[in-house]
């Protein structure tokens, strides 16, 4: 069973941007919480390090417990909206969840290794939908293109599961393609385009 953090969290009495910008500036980040085991929605605030910190270390899928002047919800990250400039968290969607239960997520997908020399390789896919318990909620997902020659590919269905984990992704979706660099295209027709110049200054 996976492990999650606690995370201490304090009910909004307050709505707005002026409330919500006055929550920001006092390091808290306003949050709602929301699902089928939540009556209605729940508006919250978290503080900001101590969420930066969690989604630093288990990713944006990160499953964690709110502690709501001691009452427990068990809930997973759905949605982080970021200051374009800044970076900084200005809001946080929380879905209430229950152990045991099921839920689709995005996982993101790393590349690693080197493809074979003259090659390179471009990755068309950041992340694959599967579907995977609360708890066990994979934080990535690594393949390798070591040594990999020319027009080898990479599709979701090559990526290895656990046994509780199962691809929603189409399994044909492309991950990552190895290609001839488009570079030396230009410079051929870079370098042929110069030799007509010059065959036509010498005309």
């Amino acid at each position: 069973m996976a492990k999650y953090e606690t995370i201490e969290a304090a009910v909004r009495t307050e709505f707005g941007k002026g409330s919500a910008r006055r929550a920001r500036v006092a390091g808290q980040v306003p949050a709602v919480v929301y699902g089928a085991d939540v009556e209605s929605n729940l508006h919250i605030t978290v503080d900001h390090r101590t969420f930066a910190a969690l989604v630093r270390n288990h990713g944006v899928n990160a499953v964690l417990q709110l502690d709501i002047e001691g009452e427990k919800h068990l809930t997973m990250i759905k949605h982080i909206d970021q200051n374009v400039l800044t970076f900084n968290i200005d809001h946080i969607d929380l879905l209430a969840i229950k152990r045991g239960e099921k839920v689709e997520v995005d996982v993101p997908v790393i590349v690693e290794g080197e493809p074979a020399p003259g090659t390179m390789v471009v990755q068309d896919a950041d992340t694959i939908k599967v579907e995977a318990d609360v708890l066990s909620i994979p934080e990535e997902f690594k393949v390798t293109v070591e040594g990999l020659e020319f027009g080898a590919q990479i599709t979701a269905g090559d990526i290895k599961l656990d046994e509780d984990t199962t691809l929603v992704e189409d399994p044909e979706t492309l991950i990552a393609n190895v290609v001839y660099p488009e570079v030396e295209e230009t410079e051929e027709e870079g370098t042929e385009a110069e030799a007509e110049a010059e065959a036509t200054e010498s005309e």
